[in-house]
């Protein structure tokens, strides 16, 4: 339980590692990925800790070992959005920026393709805010955190 196969620093350096790659492989998949979550999604994020466990923790089953992949994890987590917070230039690399969908009726196709977003998804969000067809819309932006925010287009009297 105490006993550790590899030395600490190991376990340091293989969390960082780790958390670094499936950073990287999130930020790729695109905002949707992250906002909304299917349950095909929520199976692959399952899959993919339980997959980068061992890489993480060399075969080691030691508690102490276990503590020092969290501890390194949690810590590396925290610096890095007191990162973001502090430079506006890492917050891009990690979190991206807001992508414009639609302006004034016109749709941004080639935006929909580049984040991966169906024209079934946005139709739906357009629908929740209360827009029946993409002209109603003025302006229509995907967040950072992969929800779709719709300003309709002001009615003409």
């Amino acid at each position: 339980m105490w006993h550790m196969s590899v030395p600490w620093w190991e376990f340091v350096i293989r969390a960082v590692v780790v958390y670094f790659f499936v950073l990287a492989v999130l930020r790729i998949t695109g905002k949707r990925q992250v906002g909304q979550l299917a349950p095909f999604d929520l199976v692959l994020l399952l899959i993919l800790a339980n997959t980068v466990q061992n890489s993480m923790n060399a075969g080691d089953n030691s508690l102490v070992g276990g503590l020092i992949s969290a501890a390194s994890i949690v810590s590396l987590n925290y610096f890095i959005g007191f990162l973001a917070f502090k430079s506006k230039t890492v917050e891009a690399m990690i979190e991206g920026r807001p992508q414009m969908l639609i302006h004034n009726g016109e749709l941004f196709d080639d935006v929909l393709k580049r984040e991966k977003l169906s024209r079934h998804e946005l139709m739906a969000a357009l629908r929740g805010a209360g827009c029946d067809n993409i002209n109603d819309v003025h302006v229509a932006v995907l967040e950072n955190n992969g929800r779709i925010t719709v300003t309709p287009r002001e009615k003409r009297s």
